[in-house]
């Protein structure tokens, strides 16, 4: 009996992906998989199509945004041009369930699919994906909600990355979001020694304008001299002109370095060799607010402690294991003072309790949720 044929699109470089190379970890196990996206084929693909790297994944061509200001919502589903190359690359095909990520891609998911089942892994809260930004506020918003609200009801499936944005997209659209966090595989590593007299900050992720990494930077400027802060970033699509930004921002004393970005697989093991993961977002937006990023798993993975603001997903899981601490409020005094006083013995308990929860909050948990659903496509 010839396996199920399954496709699985995210308009994003998939290679470098964290969230989608699980995902299609799991997927590869219930068929032969087609990925599309950008960039080279990911592990675990038995086919790739490259969508080009010059492609917009919105409509921002001319009649594109002239759809968008029109509220012609029905005109601008398939008219960023990458969905219009893969609808091209994909004339003819026929495949037995479609994974889509994102809001942006559910009208090109249900085209290509053609009556067969699509699950929708939305990641965050689509609505609200980058609203601190007044163009997207007033023209890609209202097509991610009419998206939503179009092609969510007719998903098979529908998974998000914590229980509080799936609760916002059942009052919203009236469709049930599984959970499917953005938890790191589970990494048999050590637990690293603690120095008395230095405190070894780490953060990990993109250098992107709206993550206020501007924050971190002066939280540690603040502390005493016994803590320092490597960031491993990945540079943001603008030339890497806010990650200069940031080094520019830094003291001159060097207890902040920015050091190249690492791959998602091998991510905890460089930061297994420091003590606290850091990660502070204020909540400008609903996302903001309800992050629970790779990062933290990652943080876990690596037995570090954690160092987080009053973000609820990320304040409930550091205080139900005891990882580490969470600030009242996102001020930078109140962020310094969360860590400020903090003795080698609290970091080395915080450490032991990340290698306690290492299996619990790995991806074997939340891969499950990926098999039950494929279990339910590829069934039907």
């Amino acid at each position: 009996m010839a396996r199920p044929s399954l496709l699985l699109i995210s308009l994003s470089p998939i290679h470098r992906d964290a969230r989608v190379l699980r995902q299609l970890s799991v997927v590869a196990e219930f068929g032969r998989v087609t990925t599309v996206g950008f960039g080279p084929a990911p592990e675990g693909a038995d086919e790739h199509l490259q969508v080009p790297d010059d492609l917009s994944t919105l409509p921002q061509t001319p009649l594109g945004v002239a759809r968008l200001g029109l509220r012609r919502w029905r005109g601008a589903e398939l008219a960023a041009p990458a969905a219009q190359w893969v609808l091209t690359a994909l004339q003819g095909r026929r495949f037995d369930a479609v994974v889509a990520n994102e809001a942006r891609i559910l009208a090109l998911a249900d085209r290509v699919a053609a009556g067969a089942p699509v699950w929708a892994d939305m990641h965050e809260w689509a609505p609200e994906e980058r609203t601190h930004i007044l163009s997207w506020r007033l023209l890609v918003a209202p097509l991610m909600d009419h998206l939503c609200r179009e092609y969510l009801p007719r998903c098979a499936a529908v998974t998000t990355v914590g229980d509080r944005i799936g609760d916002l997209y059942r009052s919203r659209y009236g469709v049930e979001a599984r959970t499917m966090r953005n938890s790191s595989p589970y990494r048999d590593l050590p637990v690293g020694e603690v120095r008395e007299d230095q405190v070894r900050l780490v953060h990990s992720g993109a250098a992107v304008q709206g993550r206020n990494l501007e924050l971190t930077i002066d939280v540690v400027s603040a502390l005493p001299e016994r803590f320092s802060l490597d960031l491993y970033l990945v540079p943001a699509n603008d030339g890497g002109r806010y990650l200069r930004s940031l080094a520019e921002r830094a003291p001159a004393d060097g207890r902040i370095r920015f050091l190249d970005p690492v791959p998602p697989m091998t991510l905890p093991d460089t930061l297994n060799a420091y003590d606290i993961g850091v990660f502070w977002l204020p909540p400008v937006h609903t996302n903001g607010r309800l992050t629970l990023p790779n990062k933290y798993f990652d943080y876990v993975q690596a037995r570090l402690g954690i160092a987080v603001g009053p973000s609820p997903e990320m304040a409930d899981l550091t205080r139900e294991h005891e990882l580490g601490t969470v600030a009242a409020d996102f001020r930078p005094e109140t962020l310094a003072a969360s860590l400020r006083d903090v003795t080698a013995q609290e970091v080395r308990t915080w450490k032991q309790h990340a290698d306690r929860a290492a299996r619990p909050l790995s991806f074997e948990s939340d891969a499950q949720v990926a098999r039950e659903i494929l279990t339910e496509l590829t069934s039907a």
